[in-house]
């Protein structure tokens, strides 16, 4: 299968071509998506040496993450699938970040707006989502029993929250460095969505925490 994926929800702008499990990416670090990202697709499909028409189809980050990103990476996204008539695949942040056969529970940590994270915990009944100013983010997901919590993403401003809570802290390294290539990965198993337009970003920013509960 081959896949071409987008993302600029998580650390800047990222772009990976899977064939077959054979991966070109390239990852600006920068939130330049508007500037520089669709002459990196065309870079990286021309290493990966296919054509966008030669695609399976297309997969993009669908957040939380950054606002601006999000929005740029998934209007992107809709246009090349559009474009030349390719199945979309939306991947959320939390499964880009989270590795593969992560131990539970597992908390997946992201970025917002100054102050703001989005954070999802997964445990063997289910997934709890939030997003809010930290502390309220971590009082609700950190709920019950004291003991042990897997954490990945961007956990340098929750840790030491984490810690001082009685949580016992383990890190974890994300599925990839680059987020373009977990959601290649990922979409390979994915179904894709029944129409572009279906695929809806999760900004995730809100200003008050919001809770989902997901089975």
């Amino acid at each position: 299968m081959k896949i071409l994926a987008l993302d600029a929800a998580l650390g800047g702008f990222s772009v990976a071509v899977d064939v077959d499990g054979r991966v070109e990416a390239v990852a600006t670090g920068r939130q330049d998506a508007l500037e520089a990202g669709l002459g990196q697709v065309e870079a990286v499909l021309e290493r990966a040496g296919l054509r966008l028409t030669e695609l399976d189809r297309v997969a993009v980050g669908l957040g939380p993450g950054s606002f601006t990103g999000v929005r740029i990476a998934v209007a992107y996204a809709k246009a090349l699938a559009y474009g030349v008539a390719l199945p979309l695949v939306g991947i959320s942040s939390y499964d880009a970040l989270e590795p593969a056969d992560a131990p539970l529970p597992v908390l997946v940590v992201v970025r917002g707006r100054r102050g703001v994270v989005c954070a999802r915990r997964r445990d063997p009944d289910g997934a709890t989502s939030a997003c809010g100013p930290t502390n309220e983010v971590l009082g609700r997901l950190l709920l019950g029993p004291l003991g042990a919590v897997n954490v990945v993403g961007n956990t340098e401003d929750v840790l030491s929250q984490i810690a001082e809570r009685g949580w016992t802290v383990r890190a974890l390294s994300a599925r990839s460095s680059v987020p373009a290539v977990a959601i290649a990965q990922l979409a390979r198993t994915r179904a894709p969505s029944v129409s572009a337009h279906a695929v809806a970003p999760d900004y995730g920013e809100a200003p008050v925490v919001t809770q989902r509960r997901s089975p």
